[in-house]
């Protein structure tokens, strides 16, 4: 019982994890308004008091115990949960990724000068939360939501560092999205084969691993995610590419989160894939690969930055590659690499920050002497390089041993363990030539020649606390190694589902990793002293293709592929993308016509005989329309079409839809008349061909139309769907009002798309006005000041005036009754939207001038309220299990009886929000008076003669 209860409360704090670094990442703006620095470290404690009971966790775990498990619905009618599962693999990335984030929170508040920095930390924050997302998902569609995160998180902290990192952003964006891609696939595949999308449960179901092709086709899809996610060859570039970022994205990025994800989603999937004939010569062959060529480029480059990042893509091909390997002696080494990789990874990176800091430099040829200068600095750094090089005691020295036994004893062919042994052992070698090129010529390879700060002086204590804590965590975790293995062997065990004996330790006798590592040691060394610690290798040219180049060539001929596939159809004239629909009717409506034919006319009357007014007042708006060359005569016809057929859907009954048309054309007809401002007065003049052939188009899909909707009156039943929705949505809703239960409770998921949609719109009409020039200073007034009655505004807007005073607060006034009836009556969020959105329509015609008229209201916060009062009612649905799920209470009446009150109010007040916010953007975008230089010369005015009172 009290194991049982254990694992409840370990559920729970997984769940309460999550939700803490939600709500800190939410809440950045807030706290990045605190001076100083402060941010920073508040970020940093918050991450590391979260990581206090995860490591508490760690106990249990080590000692045998289940993994910890937790779930909360979230799309339930498919079966996909919140499900978070933590196993001896899972505590150790999420350790990683907190303790790791906790220390980049704080190295940040010291290395960034005061100020506001609001982005960067929300990203930082939302990064974290993403990589801990990811780690102990036990759903693959969470999975893949927090995988992505990461992806968007990479990108916008890349595109901070300013102008000249918008490039690396995107090309780092579109690699690893395309990952991302190749893991939807797989996601989808392994749902649809298995019929669940709980990680657990496939990784553990045979059935899908017994078909070869199909878990072929998986493990690729996989593969191609863990490549671009974690730089493998031959997608390798774009994590020097992604250097643009600053430091401490940088050493968060390569020590404890992004590239961490790829590594993370390799172990997972290795029961699955261990005796797949693809997996392990893949992994294996690609990583000693990247292992090698991240080494090559590393040795060669002056900038420490860029060097420590080929090192970064170096040691994840030794973390592929021994993945790849698949047995648990194999994985165990992965663990403890991985460890390893992020305490020296994380260090070295925050010292090139510092040395930058320090001297303003980062290039090796500007450097060299800076022990004596910066002593604390090159400690440390000296510690991370030694580790990374492998050098006994620090704790990668363990971890390299531990790797080239695991690739000493590839299972899949004789030969393979030998040759991949002498692989690793040279790209081991090269790693000892790139850390000491690192070291020495940073720090002891002379005397600085120029710096941009003069003499410079060591850091302070807040900036050197967080690298000094990982440096001496690599020395004292390799001192004490054999504390390590409990910690390793869970994870080998969860990753590879077989039990594993791990034994870490610093000395094993003589065996052959040992010799294996002394070559390295000593073949990296007679590299060293040949090649002046790289420097004489920076000198040649050796031929190879540039991976952004190569990335560059490969997007420009996709968008020329794209741009000559397009020109087919580029067009544009709206006649041509017209004509498909229009055909697509005329021949859908023939087919369907014809098939009608057998049946005969419909039985009974087909109409009424007030339903051939609507039909002629139609005609006569339409023959007229496109006849006249006046667009405002055009418009005002379209609009009486539109009414009439408001009026038409009246007489059939349909409140709400005609309701909602007359609205729209109103207020269609005012925007249309803002538009038109800024166009000709009289359309342009066709050729008599063209005009024949859109008539013939027109006639004959307006006959095919009213041919085939007159064969099929009266000839279908109510539909099932139609039927199910009349019978049942008093009872699943507590609405009567079906078309608004349709759009806020069944269909709710759509209406907020849509509602979205609108906010984007509205958004961008402000965004295309400005952008192309077309609006005014909001003080000018229009240039059109004459003292005719026709062009006085004041005078002609006398009664207009008059009748707005009493008609928009009654408009207003509606709008709201309509949105507070609309689930049991004609009404709803999008019709009273469009009311109130009238009111404010008539304030503006009735108004003097534009300038006046501008309803100063903030209307894009105005829209995104909407957007977010939409949401916000859909994740309240997240008490009954499902997110849009409307709450249903009946709520006491003061003068007594009861009130019926759903969540679906809320959704439609996020509806009418977002709704009258567009309106009024369209108002005061559109009807300001443009700039003088793009208004028209006003019409000559009619001047009275002072002396005749005459006129000419």
């Amino acid at each position: 019982m009290r194991g049982e209860n254990a694992r409840k409360a370990g559920g729970l704090l997984l769940l309460l994890l999550l939700a803490v670094l939600t709500v800190i990442t939410l809440t950045v703006p807030l706290i990045d308004r605190l001076p100083g620095r402060w941010t920073g470290w508040v970020l940093a404690a918050v991450l590391a008091l979260a990581a206090v009971p995860v490591l508490a966790l760690g106990p249990a775990l080590w000692a045998g115990n289940a993994p910890i498990e937790a779930s909360a619905p979230w799309m339930p009618s498919l079966g996909v949960g919140l499900s978070l599962r933590m196993d001896g693999l899972a505590w150790l990335f999420c350790a990683l990724v907190l303790g790791v984030g906790a220390l980049v929170m704080a190295y940040s508040a010291a290395y960034f000068p005061p100020g506001r920095r609001t982005g960067f930390y929300f990203l930082m924050s939302a990064f974290a939360l993403a990589m801990t997302g990811l780690v102990l998902a036990d759903d693959l569609v969470v999975l893949f939501v927090f995988w992505e995160l990461t992806t968007i998180c990479s990108f916008y902290l890349i595109g901070l560092s300013g102008p000249g990192a918008a490039r690396p952003a995107v090309r780092t964006f579109l690699l690893t999205a395309l990952g991302g891609l190749a893991l939807l696939a797989a996601v989808v595949l392994l749902w649809v084969r298995t019929g669940t999308t709980s990680l657990s449960q496939i990784l553990g179901d045979a059935s899908w691993t017994q078909d070869t092709a199909f878990s072929t086709t998986v493990a690729a899809l996989v593969i191609v995610a863990v490549f671009t996610k974690s730089a493998q060859f031959p997608f390798h570039y774009w994590l020097p590419d992604a250097m643009a970022a600053s430091t401490p994205v940088s050493a968060y990025l390569h020590a404890a989160a992004m590239v961490k994800a790829g590594v993370y989603l390799a172990m997972r999937f290795t029961p699955a894939f261990a005796d797949n004939p693809l997996w392990g010569p893949v992994l294996i062959t690609a990583g000693l690969t990247t292992a090698v060529i991240g080494a090559l480029f590393a040795l060669r480059r002056h900038d420490l930055k860029e060097l420590t990042a080929y090192s970064t893509v170096s040691q994840l091909g030794f973390l592929i590659a021994v993945i790849g390997v698949g047995t648990p002696q194999a994985l165990i080494a992965a663990a403890v690499h991985t460890l390893a990789h992020a305490l020296f990874k994380a260090t070295l990176f925050m010292a090139v920050g510092v040395i930058d800091h320090q001297t303003g430099t980062r290039d090796l040829r500007r450097l060299g002497g800076l022990a004596r200068a910066l002593p604390v600095t090159a400690t440390l750094s000296a510690l991370a390089a030694l580790s990374m090089a492998g050098v006994a005691p620090l704790l990668g020295f363990v971890s390299k041993e531990n790797v080239f036994e695991a690739l000493l004893h590839i299972p899949h062919a004789p030969w393979a363990g030998p040759l991949a042994a002498v692989v690793a052992v040279g790209a081991a070698a090269l790693t000892v030539a790139y850390s000491v090129r690192f070291v020495y010529g940073a720090f002891w390879g002379g005397r600085p020649a120029r710096t941009d700060t003069g003499r410079p002086q060591e850091a302070g204590v807040l900036l050197l606390a967080a690298p000094a804590v990982t440096a001496l965590s690599g020395l004292v975790l390799g001192l004490g190694t054999t504390l390590l293995n409990p910690v390793v062997a869970r994870a080998a065990a969860d990753a590879t589902g077989h039990t594993a004996e791990p034994h870490l330790a610093l000395w094993h006798g003589l065996n052959p990793a040992l010799v294996m590592s002394a070559a390295a040691l000593m073949i990296g060394a007679l590299l060293v002293w040949r090649t002046g610690a790289g420097e004489r290798l920076t000198g040649h040219s050796f031929p190879s293709i540039r991976g952004t180049a190569a990335f560059e060539r490969v997007h420009a001929a996709v968008i020329a592929v794209g741009s000559r596939t397009a020109d087919a159809t580029r067009t544009d004239a709206p006649t041509r993308h017209l004509a498909v629909p229009f055909l697509l009717i005329i021949g859908f409506a023939l087919v369907v016509g014809l098939q009608g034919l057998d049946q005969g006319p419909p039985a009974g009357p087909t109409s009424r005989p007030l339903d051939w007014l609507p039909v002629a007042l139609v005609t006569a708006a339409v023959l007229t329309a496109v006849m006249t060359r006046s667009k405002m005569a055009a418009l005002v016809l379209v609009g009486l079409a539109g009414f009439t057929t408001a009026v038409w859907f009246l007489f059939l009954g349909a409140v709400d839809v005609a309701l909602t048309q007359l609205l729209v054309e109103i207020l269609t007809v005012v925007v249309a008349v803002l538009v038109l401002r800024r166009l000709p007065d009289r359309f342009h003049r066709v050729r008599p061909s063209r005009t024949v052939a859109t008539a013939t188009i027109a006639i004959l899909t307006g006959a095919a139309t009213a041919a085939g909707a007159y064969l099929l009156t009266g000839r279908r039943e109510p539909s099932q769907v139609s039927r199910h929705l009349l019978e049942n949505a008093p009872s699943d809703t507590g609405g009567t009002n079906v078309v608004n239960t349709i759009l806020v409770d069944y269909r709710a998921l759509d209406t907020l798309g849509e509602l979205t949609v609108l906010g984007v719109a509205g958004l961008i009409i402000i965004a295309v006005l400005h952008s192309a020039g077309l609006t005014a200073n909001a003080g000018e007034r229009s240039a059109l000041s004459h003292t005719n009655p026709v062009w006085d505004s004041d005078a002609n807007t006398v009664i207009m005036r008059t009748v707005a005073r009493f008609l928009v607060p009654l408009l207003v006034v509606w709008s709201l009754y309509l949105l507070l009836r609309g689930h049991n009556a004609p009404g709803g969020g999008f019709i009273a939207g469009l009311v109130g959105g009238s009111a404010f329509a008539l304030a503006y015609l009735s108004a003097p001038s534009a300038s006046v008229a501008r309803i100063r209201l903030a209307y894009p916060a105005i829209i995104a309220v909407g957007i977010l009062t939409a949401l916000a009612s859909g994740l309240l649905g997240y008490a009954d299990g499902s997110f849009l799920r409307p709450l249903h209470a009946d709520i006491p009446l003061p003068w007594g009886g009861y009130h019926h009150f759903t969540t679906a109010l809320v959704f439609d007040v996020g509806v009418y929000l977002a709704v009258v916010g567009v309106m009024l953007t369209a108002l005061n975008q559109l009807g300001l008076p443009r700039p003088r230089s793009h208004m028209p010369a006003p019409p000559p005015p009619v001047r009275g003669d002072a002396a005749t009172g005459g006129t000419r």
